[in-house]
């Protein structure tokens, strides 16, 4: 492994442990050249994806950018971490169990979506805001009326 502050190739492991939920290896290492310590995490991946974007253009789909996205729409939420890991596992998973090894931007937003609307109200809004293209206030007020109305209808069928 590559050190992320000299480049260096002379790093070791110090430290293994698998995370809470036991889906990846933490290893903590240390740069034999300049001293310094980073993280890494191993994760297993069922098969290549392919992200096919909206006009056709293909790239390796990218799980870091998917957490991106994710910690973009939970900036200043109070959401406990092991949730959003698991969340983004999941939506890994599906993505890899769908047969195909080619998966469309709208399925990924999807599934944040889905994902989101089960953590926070104002991250899955916040999301939906960017995935959905609001142009304007009628937007989120559109937007959120139907979240409304979704969530009486799911209370009045209790």
């Amino acid at each position: 492994m590559r050190c992320p502050y000299c480049g260096s190739g002379e790093t070791q492991v110090k430290d293994s442990r698998p995370t809470e939920d036991s889906t990846a290896i933490r290893r903590r290492r240390i740069c034999a050249d300049c001293g310094g310590r980073f993280t890494t995490f191993e994760r297993v991946q069922l098969r290549e994806l392919t992200v096919v974007k909206r006009n056709g253009r293909r790239m390796p789909f990218d799980r870091d950018k998917l957490v991106r996205s994710v910690e973009i729409a939970l900036r200043k939420r109070r959401v406990d971490p092991d949730r959003v890991e698991r969340m983004i596992n999941g939506i890994v998973r599906q993505l890899e169990s769908l047969g195909d090894g080619d998966v469309t931007s709208e399925q990924i937003g999807h599934l944040v979506m889905e994902g989101l609307r089960g953590l926070d109200d104002v991250a899955y809004v916040r999301f939906a805001s960017v995935y959905k293209n609001f142009r304007e206030a009628r937007d989120f007020e559109t937007f959120l009326g139907e979240l409304s109305q979704g969530e009486q209808e799911v209370a009045e069928g209790d």
